[in-house]
């Protein structure tokens, strides 16, 4: 789930915004509360909320003060504002410091939970943005893994067809691929097939058969159960847990 925080003076705005909204729509927590800016700070160091809903106007220590600190510490930190029309020319000071959105008082249940679901969506694209490039980033790219990931859509692919592509012996070419993968041929294979599944899951709309035709499974149950024995999870509840 998603953390936050609620950084506001007035006692029944605050507990307003917490007792009223249903965070958990939004797959969110509401991990602390302060009443200024620099109980926040010391707050947010320990808490590390990916999300701060904050008062603009503030004794201590002012939210634009706050923003500034969690920019320079927190660069991906989510900051929506909360503001009166009397101070709205420091709502677009907090537009410059690269804030969310902004909330102008007096502010209804549904004026909270619009903007969550807009910073809910920012937060989801990142975490599919971040499953993309940690998968990209774990692939090998030597000439047999190549060779391999071309291949990865034919379901007649074995170490004795790749032997022959390559000109190799099928046992010589298994005690390469073990040096060079650090994995025998059948583990390495099924690795990049669930691989390569994840991402179509993650960056395509492919139904779950076409995405099995492209990682060289004829049979699509037999894909979704070989992907749940890898992964944990069916192709279906990956694609979903990510998206919500």
């Amino acid at each position: 789930m998603y953390s936050m925080m609620i950084v506001e003076d007035e006692y029944l705005v605050r507990q307003g915004i917490a007792s009223l909204v249903d965070f958990a729509k939004f797959n969110m927590k509401l991990v602390a509360e302060a009443e200024n800016g620099l109980e926040a700070w010391e707050l947010f160091q320990k808490e590390r909320p990916q999300i701060v809903l904050t008062d603009i106007n503030m004794p201590q220590m002012n939210g634009l003060s706050l923003a500034q600190l969690i920019r320079e510490n927190s660069p991906g930190t989510h900051l929506i504002f909360l503001t009166g029309y009397d101070d709205f020319d420091y709502a677009l000071s907090a537009l410059k410091l690269g804030a969310d959105d902004y909330l102008l008082k007096p502010f209804s249940k549904d004026d909270v939970e619009e903007m969550l679901a807009k910073v809910k969506k920012k937060l989801d694209q990142e975490l599919k943005e971040a499953e993309v490039q940690q998968l990209l980033e774990k692939s090998s790219f030597s000439e047999l893994a190549n060779k391999i990931q071309d291949r990865l859509d034919d379901p007649g692919l074995s170490l004795k067809s790749l032997a022959q592509d390559l000109g190799f012996s099928p046992s010589y070419l298994s005690v390469l691929i073990k040096k060079d993968l650090g994995l025998p041929f059948q583990d390495y294979l099924i690795q990049a097939r669930m691989k390569k599944a994840k991402l179509l899951l993650l960056t395509t709309d492919l139904k779950i058969y076409e995405i099995a035709e492209k990682v060289g499974f004829e049979d699509m149950n037999y894909f979704s159960q070989r992907f749940k024995q890898l992964v944990g999870q069916t192709p279906r509840q990956f694609k979903k847990g990510v998206e919500e």
